[in-house]
């Protein structure tokens, strides 16, 4: 059975372009995309691609659990299965019951290094280059009401260069991230559950 994703994105797309062009290979629609910029270069792509999209900007909500409540009942409506975050730069909470374990997010760093409010693209490839890492790579985790803070799915290592650039590092990072969740979309949609903060994979129990 094809499952329907919901896509929100802050930015340029590039993530949601990455999941279209392997929507067919892994049976899953991108049925709507959202954006708090109408400026969204993404919604954009997705209206050419033929997406249903819109806006719900956060400044016209009285606090982040209005906004997060437009957003996910956007979500509900259009009979979403999964709600995938694709560079989408806003704080969601609380995410209602009904969306529990049913909401991605990737990051380009790996969690739990590197994360939490603030740390989003180049700051995050920035903060390893100065720490001196040898190793970075992507996270694709269930979202909760923390930043960056839900069980972990999937991730992907990339080593460090010597000679890298916050630019540099990202690009090969952003790399993993376009196999790392396609890769984390078709491990949940076959089963799994959450065990303390560990994902276990396999049909539900």
């Amino acid at each position: 059975m094809t499952t329907r994703l919901a896509v929100l994105l802050s930015g340029g797309g590039r993530t949601l372009k990455n999941l279209l062009e392997r929507a067919a290979e892994l049976d899953l629609e991108v049925a709507l995309v959202i954006s708090n910029k109408r400026s969204a270069f993404g919604l954009q792509r997705a209206a050419d691609a033929g997406i249903p999209t819109c806006t719900i900007p956060r400044r016209g909500c009285a606090d982040t659990a209005e906004f997060t409540a437009r957003i996910f009942a956007a979500c509900r409506e259009a009979q979403v299965d999964w709600v995938c975050l694709a560079g989408f730069l806003k704080h969601l909470a609380p995410i209602p019951e009904d969306f529990r374990q049913r909401v991605l997010n990737v990051h380009p760093a790996l969690l739990p290094a590197f994360g939490g409010q603030g740390f989003y693209g180049a700051r995050v490839h920035a903060a390893v280059l100065e720490h001196g890492c040898k190793l970075s790579g992507c996270t694709v985790h269930l979202v909760d009401d923390a930043y960056d803070a839900g069980p972990i799915v999937v991730q992907r290592a990339v080593e460090v260069r010597d000679d890298d650039t916050p630019e540099t590092l990202a690009a090969r990072v952003f790399e993993a991230e376009c196999q790392a969740y396609p890769e984390a979309l078709a491990r949940v949609r076959a089963g799994f559950r959450v065990v303390g903060r560990r994902v276990e994979f396999g049909p539900r129990g």
